[in-house]
């Protein structure tokens, strides 16, 4: 039985970030290490010097230009405003005690690794080549949603790694079934390659395995990446300009933040073209 696309597409909208809905947990919660990424080092759990009373950035529109490309990247998938209004019922960190501070930026990298997975799920539903899995796909699904909805103490000790480790059993059987049917010959098979500063223009990628591939800073100019999968692949300032994404599958708007693209670029429907390409067309 198909899934019903309204309903994926609707829990998908939840997985994006609502930062008036959150108290800065992102800014607070994550440390820094100064680099090209962050302007300064920040420990986890002490509040970024930028970040306002009313947990909103203080330089927003200038992050780039004041060293901190690190947080224009940066993507929750909906894991602050459920951790702030749903876990935590609305209390803010500055208004509780210390214990419940400390609490609130331990669960919140947890929640936002379930909220990923919650991402991939729910696109791994739209894919009809992965048909045959969806009821699997719809009991995974149900049940992280179920793991972000526990108390904080059981959040704290959730095992996370061992959620991730079934979930993926099931999107690599789905990575199977999609890359099958793309182009012809030999599937390039990259998971987990090497290629930072590849060159790569002109590629054809054409369902290729790339999970987990480092490519940073590689050259992917004219790419075709129709049908590949990208699922946590490093695109940390990839050259995609004039790619095509079209129908690549796991990949996350952090990940198409962090690389540079163009007008060009051809991008899957659920994910938006970053700003900052603009700028650099």
């Amino acid at each position: 039985m198909q899934e019903n696309s309204g309903t994926v597409q609707d829990r998908r909208l939840e997985l994006r970030a609502d930062c008036g809905e959150c108290f800065g947990l992102c800014c607070v919660a994550l440390p820094f290490t100064r680099s090209a990424d962050f302007a300064i080092d920040k420990d986890a759990g002490k509040p970024c010097p930028n970040l306002r009373t009313d947990s909103r950035c203080g330089i927003h529109t200038e992050l780039r230009q004041k060293g901190f490309t690190g947080c224009t990247v940066y993507d929750c998938l909906g894991a602050g405003q459920k951790v702030s209004q749903v876990t935590f019922g609305g209390r803010d960190w500055r208004s509780g005690t210390r214990e419940e501070a400390r609490q609130m930026f331990e669960v919140f990298p947890v929640v936002r690794q379930l909220h990923e997975l919650l991402w991939y799920l729910a696109e791994a539903l739209t894919l009809p080549a992965a048909q045959p899995l969806h009821a699997d796909l719809r009991r995974a699904l149900d049940k992280t949603e179920q793991l972000t909805l526990r108390t904080p103490d059981e959040l704290g000790e959730l095992d996370v790694g061992a959620h991730r480790q079934e979930v993926n059993g099931l999107l690599l059987r789905t990575s199977e079934l999609m890359r099958a049917g793309v182009g012809r010959g030999k599937k390039k098979d990259r998971r987990g390659a090497d290629l930072m500063g590849a060159r790569l223009k002109g590629a054809d990628l054409r369902g290729a395995n790339l999970r987990g591939a480092y490519l940073i800073a590689a050259d992917l100019t004219g790419a075709d990446l129709r049908g590949a999968d990208l699922i946590g692949a490093d695109l940390r300032d990839t050259d995609l300009t004039d790619a095509d994404l079209t129908g690549a599958f796991f990949l996350t708007q952090p990940q198409v933040n962090a690389a540079r693209g163009s007008a060009g670029t051809k991008l899957p429907e659920s994910l938006a073209r970053p700003g900052h390409w603009t700028a650099q067309d």
